[in-house]
């Protein structure tokens, strides 16, 4: 018997963050008994079109209520509220981070996603996010009852470490080609190391294909494009042997949730350099390097750091494997959504 329902936009299976959590929560759920069905939503969220919004609440509203419905954060975080407040069946909302904190929106566009998601928690009985930094910020900035919000850390599956590093040292740096993840702070950073012997490789697809363009322009300004592979999206056996060739795990992000993919770094025992933003602290504890957001002069002396004292590289590397031995399985946080599911059906 079905028990809930995860309303996901668009292709689920996406390489991001945010979909790989999802999508591997959506089959956990199930392995454990919880029955939770998939209902996919348009995919133009979170800036859907209005026969798209239509579309969306109408395929809400015909969920019985009976059945809680997980919803989105891309939906969620840009939902027509008074629409919400029409569906019956029970909302959890899953908010990776709040929509109107995510780096390159115009002031306007931000403004509203911050009071629009401010105004759909009103009609939410549940939420679950990934950190506790989303929690602080949801009860914090956007009044959202502390009682009613759970974290569900992401889970990690264990990979097959095989460290090799290359010669010259890969710098590896993953995420969307979107300004939040600050690829073009790394860049400037790099260049600043013209006098070093390194190789990087940017993995992540292009988010927006004028913003990936002039990812490459400035590569080529700063006389680096010889020594920076884009490497786009790829699957997870090419993503866990780039793991295991590189020296050190770079990104320059402006704003986290989580940032699942630095305890991916950490798990294959890679120093880390990153910014002391949202939950990164939280996340690489002491296993990295952190420096301020938007300053390449700070990454590119952390990154320096790391590639030239081999001493402290393997302390990093060290605190890295031991901090990563800790983190939950997806079996876990598939069960803290299940209590949470239990909870909302019993209230």
């Amino acid at each position: 018997m079905t028990e809930a329902v995860f309303a996901i936009p668009g292709d689920k299976d996406r390489r991001t963050g945010g979909f790989i959590y999802e999508a591997r929560v959506l089959k956990e759920l199930n392995d454990i008994g919880c029955a939770t069905q998939h209902l996919q939503l348009p995919d133009s969220f979170p800036d859907p079109t209005q026969s798209d919004m239509v579309a969306a609440l109408a395929a809400l509203r015909a969920v019985p209520d009976h059945h809680p419905i997980i919803l989105d954060g891309l939906v969620f975080g840009a939902i027509d509220p008074d629409g919400l407040a029409k569906v019956s069946a029970p909302i959890i909302a899953m908010a990776h981070h709040p929509l109107g904190l995510e780096t390159g929106l115009p002031a306007a566009r931000a403004a509203f996603l911050l009071q629009n998601e401010a105004a759909a928690l009103r009609h939410v009985d549940h939420v679950i996010v990934p950190s506790e930094e989303t929690a602080r910020i949801l009860c914090r900035d956007f009044d959202a009852d502390a009682n009613r919000v759970t974290i569900a850390p992401p889970g990690f599956d264990r990979p097959v470490v095989n460290r090799s590093p290359t010669d010259p040292p890969l710098v590896l740096s993953v995420g969307l080609l979107a300004p939040r993840k600050g690829h073009d702070v790394l860049l400037t950073a790099l260049s600043h190391l013209r006098d070093m012997p390194w190789q990087a490789s940017i993995v992540g697809k292009a988010h927006d294909p004028a913003y990936a363009a002039a990812l490459r322009g400035q590569c080529r300004d700063l006389g680096i494009d010889e020594r920076v592979h884009f490497a786009g999206e790829i699957d997870q056996n090419a993503l866990s042997s780039l793991f295991n060739a590189a020296s050190v795990f770079v990104l320059a992000t402006r704003y986290e949730g989580y940032g699942m993919v630095l305890s991916e770094a950490m798990q294959f025992g890679l120093p880390v350099v990153s910014c002391r933003v949202g939950a990164v602290p939280d996340t690489v504890w002491d296993a990295g390097v952190l420096v301020p957001p938007n300053d390449p002069k700070a990454l590119a002396h952390a990154t320096q750091l790391i590639l030239q004292d081999r001493k402290r590289a393997e302390e990093l590397s060290r605190l890295s494997t031991q901090r990563s031995d800790a983190l939950p399985r997806w079996r876990h946080t598939a069960r803290i959504f299940a209590d949470v599911i239990a909870k909302v059906k019993a209230a």
